[in-house]
């Protein structure tokens, strides 16, 4: 009896590669946003006339959006590499709440500079991309 071969038709890998480096991207991509996006709220802070109830409601969604991030990094990393479906889906949830508050962040804002805009706007890319290869992702594993 031959031994079975490595890449047969039964031992097909069913995980998504580019999400995976697009998960990668975004977790490199998230940090920089992060402490960008702090940086600037304590600059506009210092130089701009900035409510301190603003400042608290602003302080207090950018690390809502860190934590989200690490919850959304970490499930989406672990459904596409197990290939599982509930880690996935719940990646996917997180990463809707994460694409709000990037809209927050891109028009909501109490004051948004330039620079404000063009990170959410690449942050907001890289979670619609995301979103559509998670989808991709789970309906993969399910068939």
């Amino acid at each position: 009896m031959a031994p079975a071969r490595r890449g047969s038709a039964s031992s097909t890998a069913l995980s998504s590669v580019p999400l995976q480096m697009l998960l990668y991207l975004s977790g490199a991509y998230g940090a920089l946003y992060f402490l960008a996006t702090l940086l600037m709220v304590i600059y506009k802070s210092q130089v701009f006339s900035y409510p301190p109830s603003h400042l608290v409601l602003d302080l207090t969604l950018l690390f809502l959006l860190g934590i989200l991030e690490a919850a959304r990094l970490y499930f989406g990393t672990k459904g596409n590499l197990m290939e599982a479906e509930v880690p996935l889906a719940a990646s996917l949830v997180l990463t809707v709440a994460g694409a709000l508050l990037c809209v927050y962040f891109l028009l909501w804002q109490t004051l948004v500079l330039w620079a404000d805009s063009v990170l959410s706007a690449t942050f907001l890319s890289l979670h619609s991309l995301e979103a559509v290869l998670q989808v991709v992702a789970i309906a993969t594993f399910i068939s």
